[in-house]
């Protein structure tokens, strides 16, 4: 019975990390973690009020004790937690790389003889306004 459990939580590791690698944060992925933060706090005050239920049903498992279980229940939820924190992490840098580029872009000036603030009327770049050469002189 224990290899049953074993290849169980394997199973559930592996399909949990795959729906959460291949998702975005849209409302169904939100609503899936919502109701497993509920089942897990309803789940976590019964093992409290109740450590010997907990006990039962690890070793209906195949599992020698209750605790185990809950630590096999906290890789599953670290592994869920790694997989999320990433992927935020990755939208958060691709956000900002996209910002980076926009101010880039929007704090360069124009190219001299296109009318630009740099330019006088006489079509001469103006030295008092044009930043200093990477000599600094």
């Amino acid at each position: 019975m224990q290899i049953i459990v074993q290849v169980a939580l394997v199973v559930a590791v592996i399909i949990v990390s795959l729906a959460l690698m291949r998702g975005g944060s849209n409302a169904r992925h939100l609503a899936i973690r919502r109701i497993m933060l509920v089942l897990f706090a309803c789940l976590a005050a019964l093992s409290i009020f109740f450590p010997e239920l907990l006990t039962r049903v690890a070793r209906l498992l195949g599992i020698g004790r209750g605790t185990d279980l809950v630590l096999y229940g906290l890789i599953v939820s670290f592994l869920v937690f790694m997989a999320t924190t990433y992927q935020r992490f990755r939208h958060m840098e691709s956000t900002l790389t996209k910002l980076s580029r926009r101010i880039a872009l929007d704090e360069t000036p124009p190219p001299p003889g296109n009318g630009g603030p740099l330019e006088r009327k006489d079509g001469e770049p103006d030295r008092r306004l044009t930043p200093p050469a990477h000599g600094g002189q």
